[in-house]
């Protein structure tokens, strides 16, 4: 127990960006957000070197598939054989996808900055004044699945850990405390919307199946393909992939279709509402800490999220599975979940360019 708890203290010493980053200040249109100097490089495990990155697509805003790769038409069926919680079986019989695009990274804090900038937009959790946020608990008091979550004044996508704490939104990374109205704005901005979880799941096999549920996201070679969580969660997480939280989009090899992150690193909105059985493992309670806070209850609808975020762990959920999908309201902001949109060839036919 004390190697936890010496494990605990230097993770509570660490930026929930990375060990040893030196951090410059970056103003994207008016938000202001923060991004790591030239010396500071990814863990050896990563693909390449994705730090240099603005997050900003070119012409995002007047081209309309601006950073996004086209997904061929074909067939899918969610689910998997290998799943081990019974919401992950495969489902009825095999979906046609028609060809859409879809964003090559999760939408970034840059993007979303833009948005902002060109609209007013101001997010659920601003409004609100407060979210959920991810937080390694005390050992001695987590005696449950929802103590990680800490119901934040303040928190929202500019201040991802609330104004208390010097961490501001990196543009690199994936946007996170937003809603599932703050995503489908984001997407209606640029003509685009939310994928299905028929899109999302057929996208993130990259023409390739569902994967194996005893596997980790790592190659032959044990390299690690995903962010997501190593060691003993929540307590002590090795960071052996580089980051200790969120990593920057396109960190890691992307898929057959030429999609990075489409497992590990945020959860990703769809536009569909869940339905079917739900085994609630895996991702906490963020519900108790709003009411901890005394705050309103959530009453959205609860949509289908997508591929696990930095927080799935071989320990604990293990759901970094293009296969996994779990129920989130719709109102709720926490700082694991995030998304990215489509752009569907019907509606370039039609017309739209």
């Amino acid at each position: 127990m004390l190697l936890i708890d010496k494990a605990i203290a230097r993770l509570r010493r660490t930026s929930r960006w990375r060990l040893g980053v030196v951090a410059t200040s970056l103003v994207v249109g008016t938000a202001m957000v923060t991004t790591m100097s030239s010396a500071a490089r990814p863990a050896a495990s990563a693909a390449f070197d994705c730090t240099e990155s603005p997050g900003l697509p070119d012409r995002l805003g007047t081209l309309r598939t601006a950073g996004m790769v086209r997904v061929p038409a074909g067939y899918v069926q969610l689910g998997s054989k290998e799943a081990q919680y019974r919401d992950e079986l495969p489902t009825g019989e095999k979906i046609r996808v028609a060809a859409f695009w879809m964003d090559r990274t999760e939408v970034t804090n840059a993007q979303f900055a833009a948005f902002v900038q060109a609209t007013g937009y101001v997010t659920e959790a601003e409004r609100e004044g407060a979210a959920a946020v991810f937080v390694v608990p005390d050992r001695a008091l987590a005696r449950s699945d929802h103590n990680w979550w800490v119901w934040t004044r303040g928190a929202n996508w500019r201040l991802p850990q609330g104004p208390a704490s010097p961490e501001r939104a990196h543009p690199n990374e994936p946007v996170v405390l937003v809603t599932y109205a703050d995503a489908l704005a984001y997407a209606r901005w640029l003509g685009r919307d939310l994928p299905t979880e028929a899109e999302w799941e057929y996208a993130a096999r990259g023409g390739g199946s569902a994967e194996r549920i005893d596997r980790e996201p790592r190659d032959p070679k044990g390299r690690l393909l995903a962010n997501y969580w190593q060691g003993f969660f929540p307590y002590v997480n090795t960071t052996e992939d580089g980051f200790a939280a969120v990593a920057p989009v396109g960190c890691f090899p992307a898929n057959g279709y030429g999609l990075s992150d489409m497992i590990g690193n945020v959860w990703e909105l769809t536009r569909d509402r869940y339905e079917g059985p739900h085994q609630p493992h895996g991702n906490g309670d963020p519900n108790i800490s709003v009411q901890a806070a005394h705050a309103a209850p959530r009453r959205g609808e609860r949509m289908v999220i997508k591929g696990g975020s930095f927080l799935c762990a071989a320990s604990y959920c293990i759901r970094y599975r293009v296969a996994a999908r779990y129920p989130h309201e719709s109102d709720m902001p926490t700082s694991h979940v995030g998304f990215r949109t489509v752009f569907r060839d019907s509606a370039m036919q039609s017309g739209m360019r």
